[in-house]
């Protein structure tokens, strides 16, 4: 007998996508929600003195890699309605999405989001963190992850008023080999985290939000800052010398 179920369409949610301008984690995002069909009803990105910063930090992190289309291409082959500002925290980007009945935002790399914007779409604000939460959350997670001996991976999980304390849909952790550098470690858990947005999307037409979602937890380590020049030379030295205590 045929499911009648599996022949009805499945209602892909509306959604806005935010990102830095054209930071290298939202590209490999916004491919990776494209090719599965995941179109968003509008794309905003930040243009300021941060997004440059932060654009050039994680293309040095992803030096040696090749990225996708630039998210100026990918809006143009997808006819996606895109729009600039200066900056995410204004008031403005609520007049912005005002008029349109989202169900979620996309978080595709951004500055920390608080405030009324949280709770404007129906079914909350999500974001794909590259570490695994709670024991590594803030910034240049692969870094503090090696230095710590954590393990490292990517969560997508909702944003709440903390940074990266929101209740989990999904975590999932990167074979780190012997012989992979920092850079490969950025890259890896940038394109997981892009992967589990993927999937968690899937999982929102599937109707598996409720099932997925699970507070984090707490843990004892500290919220991470950018990882200074003198850590970076620890971690590299770590994992040239493979003295990680995390290989598969």
């Amino acid at each position: 007998m045929t499911d009648r179920r599996r022949e009805e369409p499945l209602k892909h949610p509306v959604f806005a996508y935010l990102a830095l301008k054209e930071h290298p984690y939202s590209r490999l995002m916004l491919d990776r929600l494209l090719a599965a069909g995941f179109v968003p009803r509008i794309l905003i990105e930040e243009d300021s003195e941060v997004a440059d910063v932060e654009r050039a930090k994680f293309l040095e992190r992803m030096s040696g890699y090749e990225l996708p289309a630039s998210i100026a291409e990918q809006v143009k082959a997808h006819s996606i309605e895109a729009l600039t500002m200066p900056v995410h925290t204004s008031p403005a980007l609520l007049e912005i999405l005002d008029p349109i009945p989202l169900d979620i935002i996309v978080l595709g790399g951004t500055r920390i989001l608080r405030g009324p914007v949280l709770s404007h779409p129906r079914h909350g604000v999500v974001n794909s963190h590259p570490g695994l939460l709670p024991d590594c959350r803030g910034s240049a997670s692969p870094a503090w992850s090696v230095l710590h001996d954590i393990p490292i991976g990517s969560t997508t999980h909702f944003c709440d008023e903390g940074i990266d304390t929101g209740d989990i849909l999904l975590r999932r952790g990167v074979p780190v080999k012997r012989g992979m550098n920092y850079e490969d470690l950025c890259f890896e858990t940038s394109l997981l985290a892009g992967t589990l947005m993927q999937e968690a999307l899937t999982a929102y037409v599937e109707g598996r939000w409720p099932s997925l979602r699970r507070p984090q937890g707490t843990s004892d380590r500290e919220t991470f800052k950018n990882a200074p020049p003198e850590v970076l030379e620890i971690v590299r030295q770590k994992l040239k010398c493979e003295t990680y205590k995390h290989y598969v």
